[in-house]
């Protein structure tokens, strides 16, 4: 007899809830990856108007290969070298490099409200993935929250006052937006099979030799202040991607999708600290809503939460 059959309880634990505050604990790790991405963002921001993206891209890589080795010496090599998730973890950096040089194309001749926006459809995109890739069942709450989030990006990018138009730029910044998503569910994936230091191993390992290829053409001379930066940008990359690869491994894409668009409010928030960017009002309009999206998913998870333990 158990001792809830001895108190005489109605109920027995649901065995849903450790999943549920483990899906919360993937939502703040996630969340704080992408307020370590905005950072990272805006440091090769800083970087890139004297450095080429390939060479600031291949000191981050090493900066981070070189603390995951610190931490997991040779034992996590041999673990890199063996892991099942070698093959899918090449094709996701297949992608992600994808991603990063159509967006940086897109760059040079899209605004800054077009190229956000664009490349903010990627949580529509990964919720639509996860369904027929992941078999997630997504409620309507969590359609409702990137829909939300969404709508908030239009407004804070001012997208209706933009008169944007179908051009090859905006080609390249959807294929980021669409690159980046499959690459999203894929960590998704590779995360339930294997350690967050060995992904975090392959991928910088696999970026390494894709940058260290081109990086002898494109290397320019740097300063040591600079070089600094560069490292310190990948560790913060590291951190985060830890953060973001724990994230990804407690809670499904599709819950944790509408919260990739708050690095789009540290993105504001940091404009104006480091470069003194006064946000307009649609700004903090857009703010909000992106603050709702999150606060939608969030109270639906402790809605349903007491709902088990109630049961």
């Amino acid at each position: 007899m158990t001792r809830y059959q001895r108190r005489g309880a109605k109920r027995a634990p649901s065995w849903n809830l450790p999943v549920q505050k483990t899906a919360i604990s993937g939502i703040l790790l996630t969340s704080f990856s992408y307020f370590l991405f905005s950072l990272q963002d805006a440091s090769v921001k800083w970087l890139v108007v004297a450095l080429p993206v390939w060479q600031i891209l291949f000191v981050r890589s090493v900066t981070i290969f070189g603390l995951c080795l610190a931490i997991g010496r040779g034992e996590l090599v041999r673990k890199a070298v063996r892991s099942p998730v070698l093959k899918p973890m090449f094709l996701r950096n297949v992608l992600l490099l994808a991603a990063w040089l159509s967006y940086y194309n897109a760059a040079r001749d899209l605004g800054l409200a077009e190229l956000t926006t664009l490349y903010y459809a990627s949580p529509i995109v990964m919720t639509l993935l996860s369904v027929p890739v992941l078999r997630e069942v997504v409620p309507l709450n969590r359609w409702v929250a990137v829909l939300t989030g969404f709508v908030g990006v239009l407004i804070a990018c001012n997208i209706f006052g933009t008169g944007l138009s179908l051009s090859f730029p905006v080609y390249l910044a959807l294929q980021a937006a669409v690159f980046w998503a499959v690459a999203t569910v894929l960590l998704r994936k590779t995360a339930l099979q294997e350690t967050t230091l060995v992904q975090m191993t392959i991928s910088s390992g696999f970026f390494i030799v894709f940058t260290g290829t081109v990086v002898p053409f494109a290397w320019t001379e740097v300063a040591l202040g600079d070089l600094a930066l560069m490292a310190a940008t990948g560790a913060l990359a590291g951190i985060a991607q830890f953060a973001l690869f724990e994230g990804m491994r407690r809670a499904p894409v599709s819950m944790l999708a509408p919260f990739e668009y708050s690095s789009l409010v540290w993105a504001f928030a940091l404009g104006f600290l480091i470069w003194g960017d006064v946000p307009a009002a649609n700004v903090f309009l857009g703010a909000a809503l992106i603050f709702s999206a999150g606060m939608i998913i969030i109270a639906a998870e402790r809605w349903s939460r007491r709902l088990n333990a109630n049961a």
